[in-house]
């Protein structure tokens, strides 16, 4: 922990106007968690907002540096989440090309002082595969404190907490750890993200392990947010690391109104979250229009409807700081 800290300082003192112009992780270095909330490394209580990248291997031309920039830059993020594919001509098909996309956002987010989720976003659990990604990612980035861990993005309703994804990231959380004891871990739960309650009732023991919750507006209202209540009474930290304004679909209804209380549910609780996402595709919850660069420099009409409202929200939160 203490080469992260000295990593952080050292980019405050090396860049030039850094103390006029903080990042994220200049200003927040070190997460951790205190009970159900995220503290950085002054013990302060810090709430992060952001966009997710779509998969990997359909939208791979927003895995570069000059998007991550331009989300800096222009949407005010202060974290980011590469949602690297495992399936459909993902990673278990093509490790080094998927990895290299990884690396590509990881290592802008570094340089961009963003914070960066690494997201095996898969459905069914890969176990030896994830295993494998994780120690990987963690040899090589984790002494940065930017980095987070994703390990299981979203099991399927069919996939039990206590018969196959607490067991899976009992597998996987020690592969990251013995190389990386103190970077957060977000630890998927069954039924989509959903299940927060039943992860919180049977926790992991681990030390800074949130747990996974998702949302879509336009589908998921007041009872999963109930649930998550429950969770975070029964002591679970939430990490929000996809939302929507759409239905469950990633189509239908851009729901303002929902996606109002949620943000009000978010802020109350102090969860972090990231919005989904940035990609070109024709649906509700895609952040930019059809052809959207993949270099940014997105201007408001390459931007969807979606987008222009998430990124107002994520610009009057963040440059408001925390």
């Amino acid at each position: 922990m203490a080469l992260k800290r000295l990593f952080a300082l050292a980019v405050l003192v090396l860049l030039p106007g850094a103390a006029l112009a903080e990042t994220p992780v200049e200003r927040h270095g070190q997460l951790r968690l205190e009970g159900t909330r995220l503290v950085d490394q002054h013990g302060e209580p810090v709430t992060l907002r952001g966009m997710s990248l779509f998969w990997s291997q359909w939208a791979p031309q927003y895995y570069n540096a000059d998007a991550v920039r331009w989300l800096k830059d222009d949407w005010s993020v202060t974290v980011v989440r590469a949602a690297v594919a495992v399936h459909h001509d993902g990673y278990l098909d093509n490790p080094e090309r998927e990895m290299a996309k990884a690396e590509a956002v990881i290592d802008a987010a570094i340089a961009e002082g963003l914070y960066v989720i690494v997201d095996w976003h898969a459905h069914e659990p890969e176990l030896e595969a994830a295993a494998a990604f994780f120690a990987r990612i963690a040899e090589k980035y984790g002494d940065r404190p930017n980095v987070i861990y994703e390990t299981y993005n979203e099991p399927l309703n069919t996939h039990s907490w206590a018969e196959v994804v607490r067991p899976y990231h009992m597998a996987v959380i020690p592969r990251i750890r013995a190389v990386d004891p103190d970077n957060l871990i977000v630890a998927g739960t069954p039924s989509w993200s959903q299940d927060v309650d039943i992860a919180a009732a049977d926790p992991l023991p681990f030390d800074n392990v949130a747990y996974t919750l998702h949302f879509y507006a336009g589908t998921h209202r007041q009872e999963l947010r109930d649930k998550a209540a429950r969770a975070m009474e029964l002591g679970a930290a939430l990490f929000v690391t996809e939302w929507g304004t759409s239905e469950a679909t990633g189509d239908g209804v851009l729901d303002r109104d929902e996606t109002r209380l949620w943000w009000d549910f978010m802020e109350a609780n102090g969860l972090s979250s990231l919005n989904w996402s940035i990609t070109d595709k024709d649906e509700t919850s895609a952040a930019l229009r059809p052809g959207a660069a993949g270099e940014g420099g997105w201007d408001d009409a390459m931007i969807s409807p979606s987008g222009l409202f998430v990124r107002a929200w994520l610009r009057r939160m963040n440059q408001a700081g925390d």
